[in-house]
């Protein structure tokens, strides 16, 4: 008991009243978390029944996860408990999202059967940082648009929106897809092949052409060959040529032809299909219509 008559406690008899072990209440006392009132004659810690209040604050806080400096400094009045559980629960976020993202990872592996390789791969390119992910989508799209200043501004914005992050919360076939996007995009080859794509998309372009140019004659493609393949004109029936006259007026259909080709070719194809799959969107639809006119305008080069 103390000098003023207030009850004091040993840390055996403070387990004994709280349930919590004699090692964890002295190993809180070392850490500065629960400081004794005093000392008894043989130098034992003694507490008293504010001490028993802040050993139940500890024990809550604890028990929320709060690490044992946060506590010192909630109990010290640097911070409080609202700004500590605030952080806590960022924290908290953050390792959820890498902990649902390491689900979809073995999730992925175990439906694959992947080799320890093709996991340590996985692993690595799926536990990304999302800024290290979203850096790698966003040097590749500055690599493309690279010097493209007359670019339509609309497709320009949909590349940028292609900048793709895994979500939260992937499945398996997205975590599949991104790490297949994520390789293809560093592929020099396949960087060759989206820049010839993105400069024929490019070309011709100016001040003068209005926005959206590009989206607009593709609206206008997947309609006219849409009809076309409803009427079941084939690409090779003279009917076709009208579709084309349509289409394009004047152009050079070999120019066509090859921007076509180029922009509309197997491996862009599937980065579109990766695209959709890490977003979560539906496929590209319309292949049919473009490979149509693509086809047409083989037939009509070769006549």
């Amino acid at each position: 008991m103390s000098a003023d008559g207030t009850p004091l406690f040993t840390i055996g008899e403070l387990a004994r009243a709280t349930g919590l072990t004699v090692r964890t209440i002295r190993y809180w006392s070392d850490e500065g978390a629960l400081p004794p009132v005093a000392r008894s004659a043989g130098g034992y810690r003694l507490y008293d029944a504010g001490s028993v209040a802040r050993l139940e604050l500890v024990r809550t806080l604890r028990e929320l996860g709060l690490g044992l400096g946060h506590v010192r400094r909630v109990l010290a009045g640097e911070t409080t408990v609202a700004k500590v559980a605030a952080a806590h629960v960022a924290a908290l976020d953050a390792q959820i999202r890498s902990l649902k993202v390491t689900r979809a990872v073995l999730s992925t592996v175990a439906r694959r059967g992947s080799s320890a390789e093709e996991m340590t791969l996985m692993n690595r390119l799926a536990r990304m940082s999302a800024a290290e992910r979203r850096r790698i989508m966003e040097e590749f799209v500055e690599e493309m648009l690279d010097g493209l200043d007359t670019f339509d501004p609309e497709i320009r914005e949909r590349m940028w929106r292609s900048a793709v992050d895994l979500p939260d919360d992937p499945t398996p076939e997205q975590v599949d897809a991104w790490m297949e996007l994520a390789e293809m995009v560093r592929d020099p080859q396949f960087r060759a092949v989206m820049r010839r794509a993105t400069e024929l998309n490019a070309a011709e372009r100016g001040p003068d052409v209005p926005a959206g140019a590009s989206l607009w004659f593709v609206k206008r493609l997947i309609e006219l060959a849409g009809e076309a393949r409803e009427r079941g004109i084939a690409p090779e029936a003279p009917e076709a040529d009208a579709v084309l006259r349509e289409l394009l007026g004047d152009a050079d259909r070999t120019a066509v032809r090859e921007r076509l080709w180029a922009t509309f070719n197997g491996r862009l194809a599937r980065y579109r299909e990766l695209l959709s799959r890490v977003h979560g969107q539906p496929l590209p639809a319309h292949r049919e219509e473009f490979a149509w006119v693509a086809a047409a305008l083989d037939a009509d080069g070769a006549g």
